[in-house]
């Protein structure tokens, strides 16, 4: 699907009035650079530590690590490329070490999320289709759930707790990855998986962020894209935040996936007013080491280890949230040179 380039709304009533009084005053560039220096340093820092600590793949170490940094560099700020290549090597290593697996269909650990999220930090760093990608292609292929979705291996909210994110992760690695022998089977599985994504309705910011940018691959009618985009742009709070969940407070990660969401999807744009508003979030809520904290939700399910990132057993979801949150603020800058 095309960027779909719209009007913003401004929903008005009584819980957003505050939204409607005014526009949020735009955020000088400066800010936003000041904050996304901050953050680049630790978010390399930790990535690093986690490869001497764990053989293994991340979705918070590696890929989101590699989706915000691959944006920031054209962007003019200082990314190593010798950690983007560990961090490419690490994943490629990964997969080739559980490729028998793909083969055969049994997957990896994680499953789904695992094989979308890994695809996915290949494609930032502009991997090449492969013998490799193929069999990860292949193992979602034959993942799809009732020939509807792809389900969530596990109920580790927010990053894996959702068939949403799994099904927006594999239908990119698909979209990506597949080849013209691929071509039959996924677009049926794009077909199976429109129909379910219309019919079933999120529950929370997690599941309404990664529907609406599961749409990019299905093309909806405009009807339902805009009525999908717009439900998420009305969870935006009057502090300018989103919550992971109705009851929870407004934080910087279901914030952060939002803006990205929307931005993404070509709903808002890094001047709309909404955006503005989401990102002065993200500016008050960064903490001075460079970092946003989120508190898990999630048990543990390996032995503890410190990444170098902050926040002890909240470190893996501060880590996925200041990735998000870096990568939210670098969107509404200008590319300085191009990818």
């Amino acid at each position: 699907m095309n960027q779909r380039h719209l009007f913003p709304i401004v929903v008005c009533g009584p819980a957003w009035l505050i939204a409607c009084v005014a526009s949020a005053e735009p955020i000088a560039e400066q800010s936003i650079r000041d904050a996304v220096n901050k953050a680049i340093p630790l978010i390399q820092s930790s990535a690093t530590t986690y490869l001497e600590e764990r053989t293994c793949f991340s979705c918070h170490h590696q890929a989101a690590a590699l989706i915000t940094l691959t944006e920031a560099a054209p962007r003019g700020f200082k990314v190593d490329p010798k950690i983007v290549e560990q961090q490419h090597k690490r994943v490629v290593t990964f997969l080739k070490r559980g490729q028998k697996r793909f083969q055969d269909g049994r997957g990896t650990g994680g499953r789904v999320g695992t094989a979308g999220y890994a695809l996915w930090a290949l494609d930032t760093v502009n991997h090449e289709r492969d013998d490799l990608t193929g069999d990860v292609v292949k193992y979602l292929l034959g993942a799809m759930k009732d020939e509807s979705y792809w389900p969530t291996p596990s109920r580790r909210p927010p990053t894996m707790a959702s068939h949403f994110t799994a099904t927006y992760v594999a239908l990119r690695g698909l979209n990506h990855f597949g080849t013209k022998d691929h071509r039959r089977e996924i677009g049926a599985s794009r077909k199976q998986a429109l129909a379910w994504l219309v019919k079933t309705k999120p529950k929370d910011t997690e599941e309404h962020v990664f529907r609406l940018r599961s749409f990019e691959f299905v093309e909806p009618d405009d009807e339902v894209f805009n009525a999908a985009a717009d439900a998420l742009l009305k969870l935006q709070r009057p502090d300018g935040g989103w919550s992971q969940t109705p009851d929870m407070k407004s934080d910087a990660y279901a914030t952060a996936t939002a803006l990205v969401a929307l931005h993404r999807v070509g709903r808002l744009d890094h001047r709309d007013d909404a955006y503005q508003r989401g990102l002065r979030f993200l500016l008050d809520t960064q903490l001075p080491d460079g970092s946003w904290q989120v508190k898990t939700r999630s048990k543990p399910i390996q032995t503890y280890f410190e990444s170098g990132f902050p926040h002890g057993k909240d470190q893996f979801i501060s880590m996925h949230t200041t990735c998000w949150s870096t990568l939210a603020l670098v969107l509404a800058l200008p590319q300085r040179v191009s990818r």
